[in-house]
């Protein structure tokens, strides 16, 4: 299996620098052969990509490319804790929450945006158990929030 950060690079991404928290808890924990990330916001270079309700303001694309952000964002935050995502042996589940309009029912979907890109970075370790969950709202009112667990 090539490495995890190749895999991004193929694909034109990187692992971007860990996010600032927004409120007072770490970006990831490492607790025995498991890290579990926090929530991850769709921030790039310290700002929101967009902000808004999927299905309202915030096209189910512009979702993907969020939750792909939080993916990047949390892939950072395990690498933080582990030194090298080499160490990732499995993706074991993602939770996927989307703030969206009340009739909007993609949210499968829009999760679909970090479930693919694991699958492309880590290959069959990438599969994964997963929750797409709608919510009204988000911290800062980022349309989707993205939270991984994985086996080192």
């Amino acid at each position: 299996m090539t490495h995890p950060e190749e895999q991004l690079a193929a694909l034109g991404l990187a692992v971007p620098e860990v996010a600032t928290p927004v409120a007072v808890y770490v970006p990831a924990v490492r607790s025995g052969n498991h890290v579990y990330t926090s929530g991850q916001l769709p921030m790039r270079d310290g700002a929101l990509i967009t902000t808004g309700k999927v299905g309202g303001a915030v096209t189910p694309e512009q979702a993907v490319e969020c939750a792909q952000q939080c993916a990047l964002n949390a892939l950072a935050a395990i690498k933080q804790v582990v030194g090298d995502l080499a160490e990732v042996k499995r993706v074991v589940k993602v939770v996927a929450f989307v703030a969206s309009t009340p009739e909007f029912t993609g949210q499968p979907q829009v999760a679909n945006g970090v479930s693919e890109l694991l699958g492309q970075v880590f290959g069959d370790a990438g599969v994964h158990a997963r929750s797409a969950v709608g919510v009204p709202v988000l911290p800062l009112d980022a349309p989707v929030e993205v939270e991984l667990l994985v086996e080192v």
